[in-house]
């Protein structure tokens, strides 16, 4: 599974940054979520609807969802 699908699927997940999840927590919530949505496809669906719907708030949550799974690229990137 790629990054991107691992981080698509943890956006459409029931997952919240304030449950503070731990790497277990990460990955039964990406594999719930591919399982709910229908797989890869149906997560990048809801992304792109939340980014066409809420762009600021969809912006934070992929942020937060590659946070989670590249914690030391990500600071780079704002470097």
């Amino acid at each position: 599974m790629t990054e991107t699908t691992r981080a698509e699927a943890l956006f459409a997940s029931d997952l919240q940054p304030s449950d503070r999840p731990t790497p277990a927590q990460v990955a039964r919530a990406i594999r719930a979520s591919l399982l709910s949505r229908g797989g890869a496809r149906g997560c990048a669906a809801v992304l792109a609807a939340e980014y066409g719907e809420h762009p600021e708030a969809a912006a934070i949550r992929m942020r937060w969802a590659l946070e989670l799974l590249t914690p030391d690229a990500v600071p780079a990137l704002a470097a």
